[in-house]
């Protein structure tokens, strides 16, 4: 886990300077019987490139003798004529690969991405707060959020998008919701290695927004399986400690089981879509919500169902002692929230 998001990084331009290090005899000696320009110093070696192409035909190239070189090359790419810096060296593969991603890269580092809301709403139907989910901006590129945060990893962005994301998150919120009204804001575990560090940005906009910490609950959402269970409890108490809630997604699917939910304790509990889905005619997950909503009550946890999309869904919800709901039935991820006083919206 790190959040390697904290350092400068440089935007990919067509034209740029592709740094190496260390500096060897067969690195120079490959590079320069491909017939390019190179320079160097006594610990670098740096080439100049007029487009991308000709940076990913290099890295190609170099990619293809680092098995034979004494030592592990870490490289990055300036504006052209641009410094090296001291804090963004990455390995030759993530390079590669932002290359490879330029216009998904420019999207993350220039914050091409908007937050919707989508409702959630108590047992009556009342919007009591709202999820924050990233999308593309307005007048910005497309994507696929998966796609996205899947070149963030390969790239070493992970970090940093999800950091953004979140202050994104909540600055949309201090514009478009009163106080009192829950902000539930994701936040990626494997981007957190210390949290009293990598979330400062995070409570530095609360409070820099006069926002109150009691309306903000932040939510894990991992697609890999947890490794450190310790690490993600000690960002739970960080949260916690500054007066902020916690949730689990997707619990009852994928690694997010309920032996996670038990050892994390979360103040919510969010059932995957996946067993609300038809849950009004199907036993046996009629019998997993269950079964979550009762070891739920044992440590105080509230129970949020997901996914709701049809009224019979959410009246079994409600019979077992679900009083928390999120779906289409009640309202799409949009840019602004309906106006107040909140009730049900339209889908």
């Amino acid at each position: 886990m790190n959040c390697s998001g904290c350092s400068p990084i440089h935007p990919i331009e067509d034209q740029g300077t592709l740094y190496m290090r260390p500096i060897s005899p067969a690195l120079l000696e490959a590079l320069q019987v491909q017939g390019r320009h190179v320079e160097h110093s006594d610990e670098l070696v740096w080439m100049h490139f007029l487009n991308l192409e000709s940076a990913q035909q290099c890295i190609e190239d170099i990619r293809k003798i680092e098995s034979t070189l004494p030592d592990k090359l870490t490289v990055q790419v300036t504006p052209l004529y641009g410094q090296a810096d001291a804090d963004s060296w990455i390995s030759l593969s993530m390079q590669e690969a932002r290359l490879k991603h330029a216009d998904l890269v420019s999207v993350i580092l220039e914050h091409q991405f908007s937050s919707h809301m989508q409702p959630i709403v108590d047992a009556s139907e009342q919007i009591i707060g709202f999820e924050f989910l990233l999308r593309p901006a307005e007048q910005g590129r497309p994507f696929s959020v998966y796609e996205l945060f899947e070149v963030a990893r390969d790239t070493g962005l992970h970090s940093f998008l999800d950091r953004t994301a979140r202050i994104a998150a909540i600055e949309t919120s201090a514009v478009l919701l009163p106080h009192g009204v829950k902000r539930f804001v994701n936040f990626l575990p494997s981007s957190i290695y210390n949290p009293e560090f990598c979330l400062t940005h995070t409570f530095e906009a609360i409070e820099r927004l006069s926002l109150d910490p009691k309306d903000f609950v932040f939510e894990v959402v991992e697609t890999e399986q947890i490794q450190h269970m310790s690490i993600l409890q000690h960002i739970f108490e960080v949260y916690r400690s500054h007066g902020m809630s916690v949730a689990l997604d997707d619990v009852g699917a994928g690694f997010s089981t309920i032996e996670v939910m038990n050892r994390l304790e979360p103040d919510f509990v969010k059932i995957d879509r996946s067993l609300i889905d038809h849950c009004d005619h199907d036993l046996n997950k009629q019998q997993q919500i269950i079964d979550i909503v009762e070891m739920s009550r044992r440590f105080g946890g509230r129970v949020l169902a997901e996914g709701i999309e049809r009224i019979e869904e959410f009246e079994f919800c409600r019979s077992v002692g679900i009083d928390l709901a999120q779906g289409y039935y009640f309202g799409k991820p949009t840019a602004y929230p309906p106006q107040g006083p909140y009730g049900k919206t339209s889908a």
